[in-house]
């Protein structure tokens, strides 16, 4: 049986590091405008394992910040880091194998208009550390 890695705290502790200037975080709160700009990682249902070890998971991360432009380049570094850095590391916990784009960074509508969100979904193949 695969045992199975809780990929959004995984991101989100791997993110905060990473993103020092962002709040990396599963949920959103009432204070979404004081707290931008926000990554915001979330497991989305579906995903399947090998049965033995390596588990495929699907993640949804949109960015939250004040401008469109601000929205799009975090996505960047953020897509750079899902699709480069991830790929082939480890830490105490999870070791993460091939990482990808199923759908690449793009605006999407979000009702506040005092913000903009960009967001992108991403398989990450991975399995605890043994």
């Amino acid at each position: 049986m695969t045992a199975l890695v809780d990929i959004e705290l995984e991101l989100i502790t791997r993110g905060t590091v990473r993103f020092p200037d962002a709040v990396v975080r599963d949920e959103l709160d009432n204070n979404l405008l004081a707290e931008l700009p926000t990554i915001q990682i979330n497991q989305v249902p579906g995903g399947d394992d090998d049965g033995l070890k390596l588990g495929r998971m699907l993640v949804d991360i949109n960015i939250y910040a004040a401008t469109r432009a601000e929205a799009i380049s975090l996505s960047i570094e953020v897509h750079a880091w899902v699709t480069g850095e991830l790929r082939g590391s480890t830490s105490d916990t999870a070791v993460i194998g091939r990482t990808g784009a199923l759908a690449l960074p793009a605006p999407r509508d979000y009702e506040n208009t005092a913000l903009r969100r960009v967001g992108a979904t991403y398989v990450i193949f991975c399995h605890p550390v043994s």
